[in-house]
């Protein structure tokens, strides 16, 4: 009779928790696919040749996911989805650059000012979100 109320008290204090752990282990649905339009441009970037779009709305991207070399100069409509980077990206460079440095006092206070803004777009290698690429369709227009 002792061991049978044990029992029960256990299953009756354990079953709550495996309830949680059952609800705990859903996964996250993918995001949905975000469709861009824009010219197709190649860069190359260390040696490498890269694709990538300009999309007036959305900025500009790096292409991922499917060969688009054939739609090089051409303005298209892709569908895919934007990659997150966790890469921890150190930025080293004067502020002001060098070459406004080395004008002293020969420079208008605007002028440095612009320069050393955050705003400004960064100089050298820089990183462009990646765009993985599900579907591609071609808009018929070439790019300017």
């Amino acid at each position: 009779m002792r061991q049978t109320l044990t029992a029960l008290i256990v299953v009756t204090l354990a079953s709550p928790l495996l309830a949680q752990t059952g609800k705990s282990s859903k996964k996250t649905p993918p995001p949905e696919p975000i469709t861009i339009a824009g010219c197709v441009a190649r860069a190359t970037v260390n040696g490498n040749p890269q694709y990538t779009v300009d999309d007036k709305v959305n900025g500009k991207y790096r292409l991922s996911g499917l060969d688009i070399h054939d739609f090089l100069g051409q303005r298209v409509q892709l569908v895919g989805g934007v990659i997150e980077t966790k890469k921890l990206r150190i930025q080293g460079g004067l502020k002001p650059s060098p070459n406004l440095a080395g004008q002293a006092g020969a420079v208008d206070q605007t002028q440095i000012a612009t320069a050393t803004a955050g705003g400004q777009a960064p100089t050298g290698d820089v990183q462009l979100p990646e765009f993985r690429v599900k579907s591609v369709r071609p808009l018929g227009a070439g790019c300017e």
